[in-house]
């Protein structure tokens, strides 16, 4: 399942659920991650001051991966060339 995410507090809530759904409290996860059952309170409370690395980390040691996408931009099409006309710009 796809979590996106694109506020802290959506990161909050889906590091959150990741755990949960592994049936782990804070101090199981934090093993995982080896960190206290404090640091990862934190880390799930605030995650924008948290590193990239131990978010990374925490998302791997939860059973989930980070996947970066960018939205589909539809390509607008380009008009039809006249008859006769070429690519050579005429002033």
């Amino acid at each position: 399942m796809d979590y996106p995410v694109t506020t802290p507090a959506q990161l909050r809530t889906v590091l959150r659920a990741l755990r949960q759904t592994q049936h782990l409290n804070q101090t199981q996860a934090g093993l995982r991650l080896g960190v206290s059952q404090k640091r990862l309170a934190r880390i799930e409370a605030n995650p924008s001051v948290t590193g990239f690395d131990q978010i990374a980390r925490l998302v791997s040691a939860l059973g989930g991966r980070l996947v970066i996408t960018t939205p589909a931009v539809p390509r607008t099409p380009e008009p039809p060339k006249a008859k006769g006309a070429t690519n050579a710009n005429t002033w």
